[in-house]
């Protein structure tokens, strides 16, 4: 099988650094100054750098999705310590919120089973990529054969991805504001489970951005209406005038994976 013709007759990168690999061994070669822009981490790590750094964190996945095929995505944010089993919990409140790890499984599954029509083009199912509601969403996706996407990103105490996420469709990220964006550019609906302050931080940026039309309105879910209200008095918010009563509208309550694909269905 012939290699596919170049677009441009120019000496490609990659050719130039295996050949920068191979120069004679001199003071002026060992230099810092000497090394290829684009291959010395130690330049593309500088303070200066900053704005590089995320462009290429926006258009490194954007290209791995483009070639995929991948045109939209459901969004699950949740908690990375809801447990999967109630035995797991480490306090009888997490314990019991352990049926929601079961509900985004099921969610999952039952969306990628629907994807798997469009030949997993349409919504995909994206995650966070860790432990919790991320990996049930994930783990729901792989029990229907299907794929799904895991934006993980660098913490101090996080671990590997889930083991679930489909391997050429796991990104990690160094800015939460590029990892945001990568949430919502294709996403079709947003699944939110109970979490706690990443998950409150998506929930609410999510919404403000369809509050103030910078996004377009799409199905806006959320778990376990007990739990929302008790931690959320959105009818204070509107009663105090700091958001509009109509901004109420922008969400809704849902408790079971069925009824959250109905909602989805129906949403108007």
């Amino acid at each position: 099988m012939k290699d596919e013709p170049r677009a441009h007759p120019f000496r490609d990168s990659v050719e130039d650094v295996k050949a920068a690999d191979l120069c004679p061994d001199t003071p002026q070669t060992r230099a810092p100054a000497y090394r290829l822009a684009f291959a010395d981490t130690d330049f593309l790590t500088r303070e200066e750098l900053r704005p590089v750094r995320l462009q290429l964190e926006l258009l490194k996945p954007q290209l791995v999705l483009d070639e995929r095929g991948i045109r939209s995505t459901i969004v699950l944010f949740g908690g990375a310590r809801i447990p999967a089993s109630p035995e797991a919990g480490r306090t009888p409140a997490l314990a019991a919120l352990s049926a929601f790890y079961e509900e985004a499984r099921r969610f999952s599954r039952l969306m990628t089973e629907r994807s798997m029509d469009s030949y997993g083009r349409e919504n995909v199912i994206v995650t966070g990529g860790g432990p919790g509601v991320m990996e049930a969403g994930n783990l729901g996706a792989h029990e229907a054969g299907g794929q799904s996407i895991g934006l993980n990103i660098v913490l101090p105490h996080e671990q590997a991805p889930n083991p679930y996420v489909t391997p050429d469709l796991c990104f990690n990220f160094h800015y939460f504001a590029i990892r945001k964006m990568h949430f919502l550019m294709r996403a079709k609906a947003i699944c939110v489970f109970p979490g706690g302050f990443g998950t409150l931080d998506e929930m609410f940026e999510a919404l403000t951005l369809i509050q103030t039309q910078r996004m377009k309105p799409i199905p806006f879910l959320l778990f376990g209406r007990a739990f929302w209200e008790k931690i959320i008095n959105w009818e204070a918010l509107a009663e105090a005038g700091t958001i509009s009563p109509e901004d109420l509208k922008l969400f809704r309550f849902v408790e079971t994976a069925e009824e959250a694909i109905a909602a989805i269905d129906g949403w108007a």
